[in-house]
């Protein structure tokens, strides 16, 4: 599960350990990468500096605006009211009673402006304090005026109390201005300063980027120079080396026809003598029946001049001879024929056809079913896959494989013998298993080789069939393994190409 990542890091750690143009364009844009994360970083954060300075400078023209109108509104009620006293006209006294509606809430949004504000706190508090008694003596002059006493009002006026308060008003609004101006000439500064340096931080990064870009593709443009330098020196061997095989195959292929030529005159030349001594054989024997004939008429006749030692010779000494020459000239003759049958595939042109493996396997399955009916055996068929190959070289190696199968399977259960197949990493994969004697470990290769056998050797045969099937697979572009365990059975793995590629139509691959 974690084997992917495992090798990936181990992987990374040989690059970054490995000296090269590719370990330095990846050390660059690493650089790169972290350098344009600290300028994106830097921007990101002047940018929420320049907003927050951008929000106070917001609340504090807010600020300034409402203390401006607090005090037009202060100015507005006073001017409502002397016009009131002096003309008696309702109009200044509408002006007045206005600007009085207002007040309370122009106070109430300056108080929370200021809320907190160690510098406009208290100014906020003292002014309210005075409006407290300013209001009050305005609303005071405006109804003895309402009620005909100007004379009161006009001396409540010219006591002058209410002028000290309206200037302690003003001076206070006017402090509070002054802060707020203050601040605003300050934060503006601090305003164009974290947008100058975020300017040139976006600067100095695309002028980093330019750099970077650039020396990095002159660092791609030397790795791709190498890729294709190699890429042409690999050619280059490649064209050498398949000059190389062709040459080297043209050599195996010339002598693997020596070899099937020679084995084939070999067998030829053996077959010869071979016939030669079965003929001579059988003479033999009709002249040992002759003296056998010879030997009862003399018993019959003259039974005391007969040697026991000719008796025991020509009855039991010459046919048990002649028995071991046959048995052995007819194992020899096997030999040869497997030999030449071994040629003749060799040379045998291979043709490429769609197979249909399940209908084939079921085929060959059928043919041996009186064996496995004999034997209390089954074989199963799984679903196949499809096969592009030739269909004589595949049928041999299945028939041989499910043979040899029904011939070793074990007496003391009931057999079974399973061929299934799937697609695997791009190619066909066929296995035929069994429950029968099972190989030894030792013997897993040896069972491969030409007249070679395992185990104990009461079946008949001349161990051919397994190196034919070996043979036939390595034709087809294949290979064969097995995995076996002694007493519980074995399995043969065959594993061929979707399709069998030729050179040429009849090639001998």
């Amino acid at each position: 599960m974690f084997s992917a990542p495992r090798d990936t890091l181990r992987a990374l750690g040989r690059f970054l350990r490995t000296p090269g143009l590719g370990r330095r364009i990846a050390a660059l844009l690493t650089a790169a990468i972290v350098l344009l994360l600290a300028i994106n970083i830097a921007v990101f954060v002047l940018i929420r500096r320049t907003a927050e300075f951008n929000d106070t400078v917001d609340q504090t023209q807010q600020t300034r605006m409402l203390s401006q109108r607090l005090l037009t509104r202060l100015v507005d009620a006073e001017t409502g009211q002397r016009g009131f006293m002096l003309t008696g006209r309702a109009d200044y006294l509408a002006v007045h009673e206005e600007a009085r509606r207002e007040l309370p809430q122009l106070f109430d949004d300056l108080a929370v402006q200021t809320l907190g504000d160690p510098d406009l706190g208290p100014r906020m508090e003292r002014i309210r304090e005075l409006s407290d008694e300013r209001l009050p003596l305005m609303d005071r002059t405006v109804l003895l005026a309402r009620t005909g006493r100007i004379g009161e009002a006009v001396a409540l006026v010219r006591g002058g109390r209410g002028k000290v308060l309206m200037d302690g008003m003003r001076a206070e609004i006017a402090v509070i201005d002054e802060i707020l101006e203050t601040r605003l000439q300050f934060r503006t500064r601090q305003t164009e300063w974290a947008g100058a340096v975020t300017v040139a931080a976006n600067a100095l990064g695309a002028l980093v980027i330019i750099i970077l870009a650039g020396v990095s593709a002159w660092l791609v443009r030397r790795y791709v120079l190498e890729i294709q330098q190699a890429r042409d020196a690999i050619a280059a061997l490649n064209a050498s080396l398949e000059s190389k095989v062709r040459d080297r195959t043209a050599d195996l292929t010339r002598a693997n026809e020596e070899i099937q030529r020679f084995a084939y005159i070999v067998s030829h030349d053996l077959r010869a003598p071979l016939v030669n001594v079965m003929g001579y054989t059988s003479e033999l024997e009709q002249a040992n029946k002759a003296l056998d004939r010879q030997v009862a008429a003399i018993e019959q006749r003259a039974p005391k001049t007969l040697d026991p030692d000719a008796v025991v010779a020509v009855r039991e000494d010459v046919p048990e001879a002649i028995g071991f020459i046959r048995a052995s000239t007819e194992k020899m003759d096997r030999l040869i024929n497997a030999i030449l049958r071994l040629s003749r595939e060799g040379r045998r042109a291979l043709v490429v056809e769609s197979l249909d493996m399940t209908r084939m396997v079921e085929g060959i399955a059928a043919s041996v079913r009186h064996q496995t009916e004999a034997a209390s055996a089954e074989i199963v068929v799984e679903p196949l896959p499809w096969l592009e190959s030739d269909r004589l070289s595949v049928e041999q190696v299945f028939g041989n494989l499910i043979d040899n199968a029904v011939k070793y399977l074990d007496r003391s259960r009931p057999g079974r013998i399973v061929v299934s197949g799937a697609e695997e990493a791009g190619r066909v994969v066929y296995r035929v298993a069994d429950n029968g004697r099972g190989i030894s470990d030792r013997d897993h290769e040896r069972i491969f080789e030409l007249f070679r056998r395992s185990g104990r050797q009461d079946r008949p045969g001349e161990g051919l069939g397994l190196a034919f099937v070996r043979n036939s697979v390595r034709r087809l572009g294949g290979e064969i393994t097995l995995e076996s365990e002694l007493g519980r059975g074995s399995t043969f793995i065959l594993k061929f190409p979707k399709r069998l590629n030729l050179a040429e139509p009849g090639d001998y691959a």
